[in-house]
């Protein structure tokens, strides 16, 4: 299997300090910078990230530099896209750090408006496609229109902007997943079978080793069943010598909660990941849990909660991602270790010696693991799966998430809302 090259662009080790600079409020007089500080990063043709921005009080001081605030992931044609020149405009695009002073917000009915303090831009530039490891900047600069008054330095921003190759696999499922599609992988307009894709949600069969997972009675062809809730739904993934090398399996059905007809969070459906038990014949090993559920809004979305099975862990689960994903128009799911560390403020428990364990789960080696773009309810989508070369020893890391990408696009129908009645002459659907 050949990768796909990728970059990763980040921003880390951000510091604010101020000399000599007061920002005037009108005509109540002066004010000065206050205790929150926070900074939007943006690069065209990408979401804007926001970060917050610690304030450095000492000149000596130096913001952490292995700390990453934002990471940018590019492909070839991300790459082509920032370099031509813009429609108004002739220059390439930048990568610009606006920061702030306060937030967004309002106190008391009064609007709270934020005020810029200044402006770090650079431009995108050929170097950025060269796919080696580059430092485009590291220290102090200063930004906003006071640089400089009098002799002394206004407000300074540090910030550390790099660089790293981060090739990936690139798989496709080739129809949606309950047709039991062939999986193959992308390169370029190649497109090389790696994996079949088998679902089944028939009464489970008393030789299947998997049999062992999941409870009795699960004739899902009976129609009343189906109506009430979503169990017995299978999914294994076989190399190309037919062997499987992967499953993903409901282990607790997706069904109404009280009072209302979808699968809300205090009571979500479960899949368990499963990979061949290294040594015995037909075993299968516990490797993820994901948990799904319909979160009701203006814009109704599912979201997918994945932990990792770890004996390293206490408790043996380690939340990876929680994701929410627009139940109407699809969307991505992801894990990426960096992403979750800054989330939650807390750093995973390393489980090393198996491959799939995403190395130590830091930032530096661990950081994007896998991607999965998935179609809304009742679309026929192709789920589109990115994975991370580091991740990758052999083809069974591979296949064991593409047994997850197949339960988080089988999730968005899972907890499509239940219908309570049934139009006599209208056959149901799930």
């Amino acid at each position: 299997m050949d990768p796909q090259a990728f970059i990763r662009l980040s921003i880390g080790s951000l510091g604010l300090r101020c000399t000599g600079i007061e920002l005037s409020t009108g005509k109540s007089g002066v004010h000065r910078f206050s205790s929150s500080y926070v900074c939007e990063i943006r690069l065209r043709g990408f979401p804007v990230q926001t970060s917050s921005v610690p304030l450095i009080t000492s000149s000596e001081v130096i913001p952490d530099t292995q700390n990453i605030a934002s990471s940018f992931y590019l492909e070839e044609s991300d790459l082509k896209a920032l370099l031509a020149p813009g429609c108004f405009y002739n220059s390439n695009a930048c990568l610009e750090i606006a920061v702030f002073s306060g937030r967004k917000g309002s106190s008391c009915g009064v609007s709270i408006k934020r005020q810029q303090i200044g402006i770090f831009k650079m431009q995108v530039g050929p170097e950025w496609g060269q796919g080696k490891p580059l430092i485009l900047f590291n220290g102090w600069i200063g930004i906003g229109k006071n640089k400089q008054e009098n002799g002394k330095l206004g407000a300074e921003l540090h910030l550390k902007v790099k660089l790293d190759p981060d090739p990936r696999f690139v798989f496709q499922f080739e129809d949606v997943t309950t047709l039991s599609p062939q999986i193959v992988q992308l390169q370029g307009s190649i497109k090389q079978p790696i994996f079949s894709c088998k679902f089944s949600k028939d009464r489970v069969s008393h030789i299947d080793p998997l049999s062992t997972y999941w409870s009795d009675s699960m004739d899902i062809s009976d129609f009343e069943t189906e109506r009430r809730e979503r169990k017995g739904w299978k999914v294994k993934i076989h190399d190309l010598s037919g062997s499987a090398v992967a499953a993903a399996f409901i282990t607790t059905p997706f069904v109404p909660s009280s009072g209302c007809d979808w699968v809300a969070r205090s009571n979500p459906g479960a899949w368990l990941i499963v990979r061949p038990d290294v040594g015995r014949s037909e075993s299968w090993q516990p490797w993820g849990k994901l948990e799904a559920w319909r979160e009701r809004g203006l814009r109704d979305s599912v979201c997918c909660r994945f932990h990792l099975l770890s004996e390293a862990q206490e408790g043996g689960e380690l939340l990876m991602s929680e994701i929410h994903i627009n139940a109407e128009k699809g969307g991505e799911f992801f894990i990426d270790t960096e992403k979750h560390m800054r989330n939650a403020a807390a750093s995973p428990v390393p489980s090393p010696q198996s491959s799939g364990d995403f190395g130590a789960l830091s930032p530096v080696v661990g950081g994007f693991v896998m991607c999965c773009r998935v179609q809304g309810e009742g679309k026929r989508g192709k789920p589109l799966v990115q994975l991370a070369l580091r991740h990758v020893t052999c083809v069974e890391d591979a296949a064991i998430f593409m047994a997850l990408a197949a339960a988080v696009d089988l999730s968005i129908e899972a907890c499509r809302p239940f219908r309570r009645k049934i139009r006599r002459g209208k056959q149901h659907s799930m």
